[in-house]
């Protein structure tokens, strides 16, 4: 049976996957789990965060793993955050890649829902900015993602969704997803063990500020501020033109 002869779903059975992703931010907020990776939280229980993190490397990256694609997956606004804990309680290298493994995760959940969910719906309501997007998957829809990944110039809940609307193969979104959000992953990771490295010094002044391992995170995360600037004045990203 080809597609063509398979019975369309109902409009509610296409936007189920939606739905229930939806239903699970509000719950997540109703319950107030946020407050479980607050950075305040964290550094109140430092020691023994990172300690049980030091003791059991594999097992606290495969559950920041699973974290991250599950909050990724229900398009919770908190990635940047997130990154920063991370980095905080597991280093910038292996903090650094949890996040990348299950950002792409939880970016491949909400990518498949979307397109289960009438993506052609989505599509017609997302209005300029959707239309922009448009016309770059449609140029070179892994290079154009890549771009979108390694400069913020849209939401990434908003990229998601419209690269599963225009129909964007699965195996360019998983490499473009995995690859662009590197740099700046990497980045924040490293601010996060960076403020790790403040709070566990015993008395923090100029000398401790003055630190490479906090001042080059934060070299990292302006130039990383300045990216988008860039790349608006040297080329068309912006108006989905990746040529």
């Amino acid at each position: 049976m080809t597609d063509t002869d398979a019975p369309k779903k109902k409009p509610w059975q296409r936007l189920l996957p939606i739905g229930v992703i939806a239903l699970a931010l509000l719950a997540f907020y109703a319950f107030g789990l946020q407050e479980f990776i607050a950075l305040e939280s964290l550094r109140k229980n430092q020691s023994l965060v990172q300690d049980y993190a030091e003791a059991h490397r594999f097992k606290s990256m495969l559950l920041t793993i699973a974290i991250y694609a599950s909050l990724t997956a229900i398009s919770f606004p908190g990635g940047a955050v997130l990154t920063l804990l991370s980095g905080f309680v597991l280093g910038t290298l292996y903090g650094g890649i949890s996040v990348v493994i299950g950002a792409t995760i939880g970016a491949t959940i909400i990518f498949l829902a979307g397109r289960s969910a009438a993506g052609d719906i989505i599509a017609r309501k997302g209005g300029e900015k959707m239309a922009r997007l448009e016309a770059g998957f449609a140029k070179n829809s892994l290079s154009y993602l890549f771009i979108l990944r390694l400069v913020p110039l849209f939401p990434f809940w908003l990229i998601n969704l419209a690269a599963s609307a225009f129909r964007v193969p699965l195996k360019n979104y998983v490499v473009a997803t995995f690859f662009g959000i590197m740099p700046g992953t990497f980045v924040y990771a490293s601010v996060g063990a960076g403020f790790s490295s403040i709070t566990e010094s015993a008395d923090v002044g100029l000398e401790t500020l003055g630190r490479a391992e906090i001042l080059l995170p934060i070299a990292g995360l302006v130039a990383l501020s300045l990216l988008p600037v860039f790349i608006k004045k040297y080329t068309n990203v912006s108006q989905g033109d990746d040529s």
